[in-house]
This record gives C-alpha cells, sequence and structure tokens, in this order.
C-alpha cells in the first residue's frame, strides 16, 4: 500500500490529467511586457447535484420501527415471545408507532444495541442502566417495585464484643456520623463480601470505603448475605460485614441464632439508594413519548393478562414512574467501587 507522499503525489498527477481532459489545452494566456507569463483556466460552473441524498425513513415506521428489547437470553420461550408480542401490540397502539420485539443474547449486548440506536426500549439491571447512562444513551421511565420500595438500603454490621463502635441508633433509626467518621475504624481490618456481584453485599459498600480512602485487607466472600451474618457473628472468619437492610433478620438464622440481633450490631446504615431492575427508553426518542409509554406500560401491567406478560417477560409485576436523578448516589459508589461494571452484567 503506497505511502502518505507518494499517494498524494499520485492525486496531483491525477487532477492534473483530468484538468487537461476537462479543459484542453486552450487556457487563456495573458501576457505582460516584463512580466512572467501566466496561464489563468477558464472554469467552468460547479455542477449543481439536482438528486437528493437517501433519507432515513421516519422513526416509528415501518420501514424503520421502534425496538423493544425482550429480557436478555440466547434462546428465548415461545412464551416469552408471545407474551413480548403482546406488549408490543399495546405500546403500538397507544403510541402510534410501529413497534418489533428483538431478544438480546446478553445484557452487555442489550447495552451497545442501545449506545447504537439498535433498540429503544428495554429492561436494565442496576449495572446494565449505569453502563448505558455512561454515553447518555438511555432516560430511566420506570423503575421495578419490590415490597413497596423502589430502592433499598445496606449496612455495615459488626460483632458487638469486637473492637468496633457503632454508628447507628437503632431506636431512632437514623445515622449519628458521617461516613468517613463511621467507616475509618475498618482500616486494614477484613471485610466478609456477599458476593462479587451484589451491590448490597459488595459493590457500593466497597464504594463507599474507597470514597472515604479506607483501605481494608482481602474480603472473604461467603456466597449469600445471610453467610455474612454468620461470619461476624462467629467473629473467627471476618472483622465486620456489609448486607442488605436488614439481613440479620432472615428466617434461616432465627432458629440457629436466637440473639442475632443483640449480637451483630449495625456499625452504619446506607440509605436507600439501590435500585432493582428498571424499564428504559433510548435518550434518541423525542421528550414527549416519553409520558406516553410510561402510561402505557402502567396501563399495560394493570391489567391482569399484562401483569402475567410483564412477569413472563421481565419477571416483575408492578413499577412506577423515576427519574435520572434518583439513581445520581448509586451511580456514583458503583463507579467509586473502581470495579469493571461491564463484568458484574450477563
Amino acid at each position: 500500500m503506497p505511502d502518505n507522499k507518494q499517494s498524494c503525489k499520485t492525486k496531483k498527477i491525477l487532477l492534473t490529467i483530468t484538468l487537461l481532459f476537462t479543459f484542453g489545452c486552450s487556457f487563456p494566456l495573458q501576457i505582460s511586457i516584463g512580466t512572467t507569463a501566466t496561464a489563468t483556466p477558464t472554469l467552468e460552473p460547479t455542477p449543481v447535484i439536482t438528486q437528493a441524498p437517501l433519507a432515513t425513513p421516519e422513526l416509528g415506521t415501518d420501514q424503520n420501527p421502534l425496538i423493544l428489547a425482550l429480557a436478555p437470553s440466547p434462546r428465548p420461550t415461545e412464551a416469552v415471545i408471545a407474551a413480548g408480542d403482546m406488549l408490543a401490540a399495546f405500546l403500538e397502539e397507544r403510541t402510534g408507532y410501529h413497534i418489533v420485539t428483538v431478544a438480546p443474547a446478553s445484557e452487555a449486548v442489550l447495552v451497545e444495541a442501545l449506545a447504537k440506536g439498535n433498540a429503544h426500549i428495554a429492561s436494565l439491571s442496576p449495572y446494565g442502566y449505569v453502563l448505558a447512562r455512561e454515553n447518555n444513551s438511555v432516560t430511566a421511565l420506570l423503575a421495578r417495585v419490590r415490597n413497596k420500595e423502589m430502592f433499598y438500603g445496606a449496612q455495615f454490621i459488626i460483632n458487638r464484643e469486637g473492637e468496633f463502635t457503632s454508628y447507628y441508633d437503632e431506636a431512632r433509626g437514623e445515622n449519628t456520623a458521617d461516613s468517613a467518621t463511621a467507616l475509618k475504624q475498618f482500616q486494614d481490618k477484613k471485610p466478609c463480601w456477599s458476593d462479587e456481584v451484589s451491590p448490597s453485599g459488595y459493590v457500593v459498600p466497597l464504594g463507599l470505603l474507597n470514597q472515604a480512602q479506607v483501605q481494608t485487607r482481602a474480603g472473604a466472600f461467603l456466597e449469600g448475605q445471610p453467610n455474612v451474618v454468620r461470619g461476624v457473628y462467629a467473629a473467627d472468619i471476618c472483622d465486620f460485614g456489609a448486607t442488605f437492610v436488614d439481613a440479620r433478620t432472615s428466617p434461616i438464622l432465627e432458629a440457629d441464632y436466637p440473639d442475632v440481633l443483640d449480637k451483630v450490631r449495625v456499625a452504619w446504615r446506607i440509605p436507600a439508594i439501590i435500585p432493582y431492575e428498571n424499564i428504559s427508553m433510548s435518550a434518541s426518542l423525542p421528550v414527549e413519548l416519553r409520558r406516553v409509554i410510561q402510561r402505557a406500560f402502567i396501563d399495560f401491567i394493570g391489567t391482569p393478562e399484562g401483569k402475567s406478560a410483564m412477569q413472563t417477560i421481565y419477571g416483575f409485576d408492578e413499577m412506577l414512574p423515576v427519574e435520572d436523578e434518583a439513581y445520581n448516589d448509586f451511580i456514583t459508589y458503583s463507579k467509586d467501587s473502581n470495579l469493571d461494571l461491564s463484568g458484574l452484567i450477563e
């Protein structure tokens, strides 16, 4: 392949040849006595392009439909496909846009599709939403609701017989110090974590520790939040732990640890900033479409058939409108964990 200099030289030769063939050898010369002769070509007018470039078909038409992504799966079942078609038809009726469904093989593929404009409406996991927000490819529409809440909290727990101080007032249900003050006592201590993808049992607490510049020893991953409570209760696996609010009351702990609420104390509680899944739409869609889609989803899930379909497609049956700002703290702490969030989605 020629280098840049040779390429430019070749282009200049071709341009000269083109000019010669265009204008022939009859360039009029203007000669002045005492000056050097110069050639002044008489250029023809630049031709006007009359054929317009092909335009992209209007969004929401048969040629350029809105794309509704089903839950990621390499092999979606017939039931999921049928439920997706039902939802697409309902949204199509309410919005007036032509809508088709796709089943992305993974959430990583889905996040990429949203960034490229190859998907417009989708359900995202908390980490999937954070990744999609990094390039502003989505805006949140509806948050999944569990136990009547859209967000939930987490907590750092300690053994009351250990060396640590609780900065949480159980009676009043509030922290008595800021996070930096409460967490500095865990410097060089060993944590018990739930698992490597848990927002409440690892990622968000780690983000808070990093934000407070607290360096801990390598943690023990115990595969389950009740196990974290057990580890802190036993006080021979780790120095402190992190769980959702309130893993200490798990029924599977009740028989073996009747005094768990007394022996395992909350050192500091993280407010309810951890989300469940949500429904997001492409940020490139018209703003006025936002409320229409929100209303359509809520009306759809408000029917028995719609609720069943939403359970089949996405696995949830209750949701409420939400704004992007509600996720700000979760996004901050997730990023402060310094973990590769793309490795936490499937």
